[in-house]
């Protein structure tokens, strides 16, 4: 009896699992190969043909993913923050984040439907808004304790 040798897996079809549900950037499909054994020269071989392919898009990826982040209620530095996690260039999540509806907007939007306090402040302080933007947002709590 034969024992059949395992076979290499192709690092096109690797990749294509793993940007089967969601996008990715490029840093992230290339560790999912790194991973996966494949080695460094198939792996940029691999990530080249995809980029040209359209399959692996940082600007679209960033976008994308800037986006959804804008909508769950985070803030500019928090979206750049995650946005580098992710592998995306500083140049390139910049870009992402320019693009989304101005931060104070959004902010202001969650201060309608949370309130002005200090609850509130605090909050958008940890999703990573700027200073101004919470101070305003605090700025709404009257001096006496009740909200104006």
């Amino acid at each position: 009896m034969t024992r059949k040798q395992p076979q290499r897996s192709d690092p096109i079809d690797l990749a294509a699992k793993a940007l089967q549900h969601r996008d990715r950037s490029r840093t992230q499909i290339d560790e999912r190969l790194a991973r996966a054994g494949v080695e460094n020269e198939r792996r940029s071989e691999a990530l080249a043909a995809l980029e040209r392919l359209g399959y692996v898009d940082d600007a679209r990826f960033a976008g994308q993913r800037a986006e959804s982040l804008a909508d769950r209620g985070y803030g500019d530095e928090a979206i750049r923050a995650l946005l580098a996690a992710d592998g995306v260039a500083p140049a390139v999540a910049g870009d992402a984040v320019g693009s989304l509806r101005p931060e104070p907007e959004r902010a202001a939007e969650i201060v309608a439907s949370l309130g002005a306090s200090p609850r509130t402040a605090a909050r958008l302080a940890r999703k990573g808004f700027g200073e101004d933007v919470v101070e305003a947002a605090a700025g709404g709590f009257a001096t006496d304790g009740s909200e104006a």
